[in-house]
């Protein structure tokens, strides 16, 4: 499908100015999204909210982020990547702005929900003005080795701005610190990108936006609510549910309109269905690690908010040796399951080191260990699913398959962080019911039953990683780019390589 620029954007000496501000935008949509948790009991005790209604905090961002994000994508191919992309900045800059200067809850929940809500318009035009600018594969492997290593790492960053913030400043400069971010992103941007979009007149799937926006709210709603109702809970079973259903439905639909919110091609394809898969599954097994190391930095090594956000400084800089010193050498040169298995196995080691760690562990033979060896594996796992997650797609596609690997990294940390949660928090409680006789007698009996919660938990994590790796390993089947482009010269001339996988020809 043929996309109009005014430049040709492959072509053009800006393009690495290009990627600094739409890397600045992609690095304020993660941040965002953990900038705000260290300062969640202050702005709880500010505010005078509950602690039931407390997680409404982060999940009024994931729940408006997550549902809208395919919307967003196909809004972006037809309106024009780079005007969602301004917009998308503009408008999360204003929510942020309302959300520091809320004065109640019920203020800063609509300004949460919408720096979701842009976020979904901004997150899909970002990765897609990277996909049609760097078409290249040196470069493009280069510039998806940035993207990779600013979205693996940004996480760690919005704890420790998150915790510099609250402890020098206070907790609205973690939604203030935006505006500014937004605004030289906005401005750099609007003088460097080129706009492409798709030609024809917009005709959006009403009914596939209907179906799978309300699916993917009852889903990241559901696992929200089992953090505090458990999974069994007549609720979360039902949001569940219905969201599977109503996802099942938009599937068949979007098999039978002409043109459709989500081209089921996108997805079936085998290359960039292990792609979404690799990106999905490595988050929620992951994400819980911020979740755990944070917990036991502060409540069982006593750490204060600062110090907790350097102790992760370490798994930041592994993360940029990984992605921007060996996927991006690697990417253009191997198959993508080379990098992303190993990845992974880097990453579920990373998990299994939490099995080592006592209450007296020190932090070097501790959390430094899993952290270097998360970064290690988030770096090389990041940039190859963002690069094959929208490598070969019809240029008017770029924005909806930009969207599906931002929805399977979202449905994954909100899946994530609420089942290993519950896991935790159940072996937890286990660990103090059988031990309850020893409470008197064991001053350090709470420490180490929220230990074996984060144990017990970062072992199913390992497993879901694990299986990740083999699902890709069967399923990515992608040979290295070298002999995939032959595949395409070789087939465009009428002839079969030697040797060569036709079935990975992107279509």
């Amino acid at each position: 499908m043929a996309t109009t620029k005014p430049r040709d954007p492959a072509a053009d000496p800006r393009r690495w100015a290009a990627l600094f501000f739409i890397g600045l935008a992609q690095l304020m949509i993660v941040l965002d999204g953990t900038v705000v948790n260290i300062a969640l009991p202050t702005l709880q005790r500010d505010l005078g909210i509950s602690d039931g209604d407390r997680q409404w905090v982060i999940t009024g961002y994931t729940l408006a982020f997550g549902s809208l994000l395919l919307l967003g994508g196909r809004i972006a191919d037809y309106t024009g990547r780079k005007r969602a992309f301004l917009i998308g900045l503009l408008g999360f800059a204003a929510a942020s702005a309302l959300g520091g200067a809320a004065g109640s809850f019920e203020m800063l929940l609509a300004a949460r929900a919408l720096q979701g809500a842009f976020a979904a318009l901004l997150g899909p035009s970002a990765l897609s003005l990277l996909t049609v600018t760097f078409t290249h594969p040196k470069e493009r492997a280069k510039a998806f080795g940035i993207w990779g290593a600013i979205t693996a790492m940004a996480g760690a960053i919005g704890l420790l701005a998150g915790g510099a913030l609250t402890e020098y400043l206070n907790w609205r400069w973690c939604l203030y610190i935006s505006v500014p971010i937004a605004l030289v992103a906005a401005v750099g941007g609007y003088g460097v990108l080129a706009e492409s979009r798709r030609q024809e007149r917009a005709r959006f799937d009403v009914f596939g936006v209907l179906l799978v926006t309300s699916g993917l709210v009852a889903i990241v709603y559901g696992t929200s609510r089992a953090e505090a109702d458990g999974w069994g809970a007549a609720p979360v079973v039902g949001l569940l549910g219905v969201g599977a259903v109503l996802l099942v439905a938009f599937a068949v639909v979007e098999n039978r309109v002409p043109q459709p919110l989500l081209p089921m091609r996108l997805i079936a394809d085998r290359t960039r269905g292990g792609a979404y898969l690799a990106a999905g599954l490595a988050i929620l097994g992951m994400f819980g690690a911020f979740l755990f190391m944070t917990y036991y930095l502060q409540g069982i090594k006593g750490y204060s908010p600062i110090r907790t956000g350097v102790a992760f400084l370490p798994m930041t800089v592994a993360v940029l040796l990984s992605a921007g010193g060996l996927a991006t050498r690697l990417l253009p040169k191997v198959a993508p399951r080379v990098l992303i298995v190993p990845g992974m196995l880097l990453a579920a080691s990373g998990m299994l080191w939490f099995l080592t760690i006592d209450t007296d562990t020190s932090y070097a033979q501790g959390v430094l260990v899993a952290g270097l060896l998360l970064g290690l594996g988030a770096g090389m796992i990041m940039p190859v699913a963002f690069d094959y997650a929208t490598h070969g797609v019809d240029p008017g596609d770029a924005g909806v398959a930009s969207a599906s690997v931002n929805t399977a990294q979202q449905v994954g940390s909100s899946i994530g962080t609420a089942l290993l949660n519950t896991i935790a928090t159940s072996a937890t409680a286990d660990y103090l019911t059988s031990h309850a006789g020893r409470a008197e007698h064991d001053p350090l009996l709470s420490r180490r039953a929220a230990l074996e919660g984060f144990e017990t938990a970062s072992t199913w994590a390992a497993g879901i990683i694990l299986a990740g790796a083999l699902i890709v390993t069967v399923l990515m089947n992608a040979p290295r780019p070298e002999r995939a482009a032959a595949a395409h010269r070789d087939d465009a001339r009428g002839t079969e390589p030697e040797g060569a996988e036709p079935e990975f020809i992107q279509s």
